[in-house]
């Protein structure tokens, strides 16, 4: 939180406002010795340097070219060097623990032409309170009147002795200048540090998030194939049983023990679904074997009639394409058998060219609209809240491939309007 105007300006002021009255009061004391004291111009003097010491903190650039001002009225109106003036000290300090690189570097420049107009200024004009100074100590106003003639020897002494009165408070700044940047840096790297930190923690955790959702979908998807071929083949086994002779006891037998059948077979694939959820890494040892015979016979044990033809040379896939190629055609079956014409042929095909194309192919009862071959879109479940066609398609997608649903209309040998619905997946037999 920021601290008040006042309170920020608070220790200039009472800085400027002692320097103000030493300065005064060192007039005062001036007066008694010479006319000089008594002269208006001095006092504005006092004031030049009283404003450079209140701003030299906030405003160091400000405080420098009061500086320079006051130098130049002292060397124009040959006014004496005051003791207050050690107040540049703090000003050549604050120019270098707080100004601009410009003032930094410009405050250096300026020591030495400082020290220069000091000498001169002790030189011609010899009075103010180094006069009761030099009147204390008789051989100090004897060298500095002899240096007077002998000239530049004494004024070499007087820019050395300002120079170094005005460069160590300079130096110090500096010093403390470097020792808060350095500060200053440690703090904001270890906050870059520890917003990286909290960067990566972020990341992981939207990473776990992300593999968390994508985990329900997958288990979401294979519960739904699961679940959703296997009531399929038993309501097909349901249905058909409706229409058995009651006196045929045997073939009753026969289609409660397939339905029996494809509700274990459902529950083991469930209960194989969630144990491999559950075990992150673990290998589907079901998934990797070749299911295509068991899902064609349970079909067929549905009453179905499918035909199945294959082209080319089978070959093993890895665990997870054998798994999607599993739930992929199971998907196909159990749109075929829900959806398609009742009693029609599903034609399966598998072709091993380069690639797995599997495609299956049923008969609809034809509608209005289907007078066209067309591809069919699919962008979101249906309205039962169902995931098979764009399940299937994630899934594809997911390892490489692609998937294709169309609906082609055609004319039977009777006359009679036919619509089929051809699905094909082409998985790649290689992960990738």
């Amino acid at each position: 939180m920021t601290a008040p105007v006042w309170q920020r300006w608070l220790p200039d002021c009472t800085a400027g406002l002692a320097t103000l009255v030493l300065g005064l009061l060192e007039t005062y004391v001036v007066g008694f010795t010479s006319s000089v004291g008594r002269r208006p111009d001095i006092l504005l003097f006092v004031l030049l340097l009283t404003a450079a010491v209140t701003v030299a903190r906030h405003l160091p650039a400000a405080a420098l070219t009061l500086i320079w001002v006051a130098g130049f009225l002292q060397v124009a109106w040959t006014l004496p060097l005051l003791l207050v003036e050690v107040c540049v000290c703090y000003v050549a300090f604050a120019c270098s623990r707080w100004g601009r690189l410009a003032t930094l570097w410009t405050s250096l420049v300026s020591i030495p032409a400082v020290a220069l107009i000091g000498a001169i200024v002790v030189r011609e004009n010899p009075y103010g309170t180094l006069v009761p100074l030099l009147q204390q100590h008789r051989s100090l106003q004897a060298r500095l009147y002899d240096g007077y003639d002998a000239g530049l020897p004494l004024i070499l002494v007087g820019i050395v002795g300002l120079g170094l009165l005005l460069g160590l408070p300079w130096l110090a700044g500096l010093a403390v200048r470097m020792t808060t940047r350095a500060r200053t840096s440690e703090a904001h790297q270890a906050e870059a540090e520890a917003d990286r930190a909290t960067a990566l923690v972020q990341a992981e955790q939207a990473e776990q998030i992300a593999q968390l959702r994508e985990d329900q979908a997958r288990l979401a998807r294979d519960v739904h194939d699961v679940v959703g071929h296997s009531l399929a083949v038993i309501l097909a086994q349901a249905e058909s049983a409706q229409f058995r002779d009651d006196l045929d006891s045997a073939k009753l037998k026969e289609t409660m023990a397939t339905i029996a059948t494809s509700a274990r077979s459902s529950l083991r694939d469930v209960r194989q679904v969630l144990r491999t959820t559950s075990e992150a890494g673990a290998p589907a040892a079901a998934a990797a074997t070749d299911r295509f015979t068991e899902l064609v016979d349970g079909v067929r044990g549905a009453g179905a009639q499918v035909e199945v033809s294959e082209e080319g040379r089978p070959q093993p896939l890895p665990p997870d394409l054998a798994e999607v190629a599993h739930r992929v055609l199971q998907e196909m079956l159990t749109n075929a058998m829900r959806h398609g014409r009742r009693g029609a042929v599903i034609h399966v095909e598998r072709h091993w060219e380069g690639e797995l194309r599997l495609e299956v192919r049923n008969l609809a009862d034809p509608t209005p609209s289907a007078d066209e071959t067309q591809p069919m879109v699919v962008t979101a479940p249906d309205a039962e809240g169902g995931q098979g066609l764009l399940g299937m398609r994630r899934r594809v997608e997911a390892v490489g491939g692609h998937l294709d649903v169309r609906r082609r209309a055609d004319a039977a040998p009777g006359g009679e309007a036919v619509v089929s619905w051809t699905t094909t997946a082409w998985i790649p037999v290689r992960a990738r």
